[in-house]
C-alpha cells in the first residue's frame, strides 16, 4: 500500500459529507488553487465521466494542457487525476494529499472526506502544473459537491435521472435542482436533460440562476450514429457553428449524445477564448479518447478463446436501459445464435436499484451469475436472486470465483451493476490473461496527448 492509499483508506471513515463548509476553508489554507484554474464543471447521473472525457480530449487535442478529474475509479485511484489523458503517479498523489491533510489540521476541526482531500488536491495539482483548463467530473449531485467551490466558466449537465435519492431527492425535478446548482450567474452552460420534465427544470433554474443555458437536443441537429460492431460508431451531427463527422471509439447512441453535448461545450469555450478548439480538434479529441469501462469489448485469449466480455459500469436503470438499447441492436454480437444472447455477471451496491436492473437484465441472459463487489455495502448474491424472475441464478459472493463460472462458455458474457464489480473484473482478467490494459495507462492517443501548444 502507498502513501497515498494509506491517507485515503483512513478518510474513508468519515464517510459522504455534502456541503463546502469544509471544502472552502480547506483549499483557501491551500492558497484557493482553484482560483487560477479555469474549470469546467459537468454535472449530471449518467455519462458525467464519458462527456468529460470527451471534453478533456478535444481540449488537448488543441493543445491546451489540460487536468480531468473523475470519479470514482475502476481499478486505481491515480485514474481520478489526469493531465493530457495521463494519470497521477503515486507518489506524487501521495504528496499532494499529505499536503492537504496538513491544511486540514490547520483550518478544519475535522479532516476532510476522501473526496474532498482528492478534489483539493486534483485543484493543487492543476494550479502547479499551471494548465490552461481543468475539466472536472461532479462527484454526488452539484449545490453541495466538493467540486462545486470553484468557479466553473462553463457548466455542462448530462441527463439526469433517479440516482442517490437518499441524498438529492426522490424526485426528477428534486434531482436536477441539486444538479443546477453549478450554474453561475452570467456563465455559460450546456445540457442534454434526458427528459422533458428535467428540461423544464434545468430552464428553471438556469433562468433563477441567470446562467446562460444551451439545451443539446435543441441545437444539435442531425445526429446520426453508424455502429462498427464492438469497435465503436460513425457519428454524424450538425451544431449552429459546424457539421462533424467522427469515427468515435465509444459504442452506443448514448455515447453519441455525450459526444454531441462535448462538442457543443467545446464550441461554447471556443467563443470564451479558447479559439484553437475548432473542428479538426474536436474531431481528433473525439477519435482519439478511449474510456475503459464503458461497454468495453475484451476479447479473451486461450484459454477462454472463444469468450467476448462486454464490461459496462452502469449502476441504475438509466444506465441499464442504454447498456440494453446496444444489445439490442447487436444481434450479431453473440457467435452461439441464441436470441437472448449473452450471459450476466452481475453485482450491485444496496444503494443502487438492484431490482430495477436485473428486472431489466435477467430475463435476456442465458446464464446469471450473481456476486458481490469489494464493500460492505454490497447485496449478497442471495439478496439479488429475489429479483432474478423465474430462474436459477449461480450464487458466488466471490468475485474471483464468480468470474472463473463465468467464463466457462463461450459467446457475449455482459459484467455489470456496479463500476467496482467491473473494475475488480478488469483486474482480474489482466492477471489472469494479460487482457486488457490498465486504466491508469494514457486514455487518449498519443496524437491527441501530444499536440502542439
Amino acid at each position: 500500500m502507498n502513501r497515498a492509499q494509506s491517507i485515503l483508506e483512513r478518510l474513508e471513515l468519515f464517510g459522504v459529507r455534502l456541503g463546502l463548509d469544509t471544502t472552502r476553508p480547506l483549499l483557501a489554507t491551500l492558497g484557493n488553487p482553484q482560483s487560477h484554474v479555469p474549470t469546467v464543471l459537468v454535472a449530471g447521473t449518467n455519462g458525467k465521466g464519458s462527456t468529460a472525457t470527451l471534453l478533456a480530449a478535444m481540449a488537448c487535442a488543441a493543445g491546451y494542457r489540460t487536468g480531468l478529474y473523475t470519479s470514482p475509479h475502476l481499478e486505481a485511484v491515480e485514474e481520478r487525476l489526469r493531465i493530457d489523458g495521463r494519470a497521477v503517479d503515486g507518489e506524487q498523489l501521495g504528496r499532494l494529499l499529505t499536503s492537504v491533510i496538513e491544511a486540514g489540521e490547520e483550518a478544519l476541526a475535522a479532516p476532510p472526506t476522501y473526496f474532498e482531500a482528492l478534489t483539493a488536491a486534483a485543484w493543487v495539482w492543476f494550479a502547479e502544473s499551471r494548465v490552461d483548463l481543468a475539466v472536472m467530473e461532479v462527484g454526488m449531485g452539484g449545490r453541495l459537491d466538493a467540486t462545486n467551490a470553484g468557479n466553473p466558466i462553463l457548466s455542462v449537465i448530462t441527463p439526469i435521472g433517479l440516482d442517490h435519492t437518499k441524498h438529492l431527492g426522490e424526485s426528477l425535478p428534486a434531482i436536477a435542482r441539486e444538479k443546477a446548482g453549478i450554474l453561475r450567474a452570467a456563465v455559460p452552460a450546456v445540457s442534454w436533460p434526458g427528459s422533458a420534465l428535467v428540461e423544464e427544470t434545468l430552464i428553471d433554474a438556469a433562468n433563477q440562476a441567470g446562467a446562460v443555458l444551451l439545451l443539446a437536443p435543441r441545437e444539435v441537429r442531425d445526429l446520426l450514429s453508424q455502429p462498427r460492431e464492438l469497435a465503436g460508431q460513425h457519428v454524424e451531427l450538425c451544431t449552429p457553428a459546424d457539421h462533424y463527422q467522427i469515427d468515435l471509439p465509444l459504442p452506443g447512441h448514448h455515447q453519441a449524445e455525450n459526444l454531441a453535448l462535448a462538442v457543443l461545450a467545446a464550441e461554447t469555450l471556443a467563443a470564451q477564448g479558447f479559439d484553437r478548439l475548432d473542428g479538426a480538434a474536436i474531431r481528433a479529441g473525439a477519435e482519439g479518447c478511449r474510456w475503459p469501462g464503458r461497454l468495453e469489448h475484451v476479447v479473451c485469449p486461450p484459454p477462454h478463446a472463444g469468450r467476448d466480455l462486454l464490461l459496462d459500469a452502469a449502476h441504475n436503470p438509466l444506465g441499464i436501459d442504454a447498456l440494453m438499447r446496444f444489445l439490442a441492436h447487436r444481434p450479431q454480437i453473440d457467435p452461439c445464435g441464441d436470441d437472448r444472447g449473452f450471459d450476466l455477471l452481475f453485482g450491485a451496491f444496496a444503494n443502487k436499484n438492484a431490482e430495477g436492473m436485473l428486472a431489466a437484465l435477467a430475463g435476456r441472459a442465458r446464464r446469471v451469475i450473481l456476486t458481490s463487489p469489494q464493500g460492505r455495502r454490497a447485496y449478497s448474491p442471495r439478496e439479488l436472486a429475489r429479483w432474478v424472475p423465474d430462474r436459477t441464478a449461480i450464487l458466488e459472493a466471490q468475485p474471483s470465483r464468480a468470474l472463473s463460472i463465468a467464463l466457462a462458455g463461450e459467446g457475449l458474457l455482459v459484467v455489470t451493476g456496479s463500476l467496482y464489480l467491473v473494475g475488480e473484473v478488469r483486474g482480474l482478467l489482466r492477471q489472469q490473461l494479460g487482457v486488457p490494459p490498465s486504466p491508469v495507462e494514457s486514455i487518449f492517443s498519443p496524437q491527441v496527448a501530444t499536440a502542439p501548444a
